[in-house]
């Protein structure tokens, strides 16, 4: 995510927390909880859970082209035990172009 460049004024990072330990559970953290268990075959009830999103990020060096965005997600989700992180992408992927980044070997995710 250090790839991305807000200074031009374009772009928003925002977040928001799920506390849900004794408390009703939203639709969102009854989907991550869904996600968890569908692909990690497993049960699974947070009791935290945090989404960072970066809408509209451009591409760093953004001074060379703000036109091409992309928006991303990653939530951070607990119950206290066990940890996950599911990293979401807008649809079609990657939008910038990442052939006139000083480095091309570019990874959507993490390692």
């Amino acid at each position: 995510w250090d790839n991305a460049d807000f200074s031009r004024g374009v772009g928003t990072t925002f977040y928001q927390e799920f506390s849900t330990l004794n408390t009703a559970k939203p639709p969102f953290v009854r989907d991550v909880e869904a996600k968890v268990r569908r692909y990690l075959r497993s049960s699974y009830s947070a009791a935290w859970t945090l989404k960072i999103t970066w809408e509209k990020a451009p591409v760093h060096a953004a001074r060379t082209d703000t036109r091409k965005t992309i928006t991303y997600q990653a939530v951070l989700t607990t119950d206290g035990f066990r940890s996950y992180i599911l990293m979401l992408y807008q649809d079609r992927g990657m939008q910038w172009d990442y052939t006139r980044l000083t480095s091309t070997n570019v990874l959507i995710g993490y390692t």
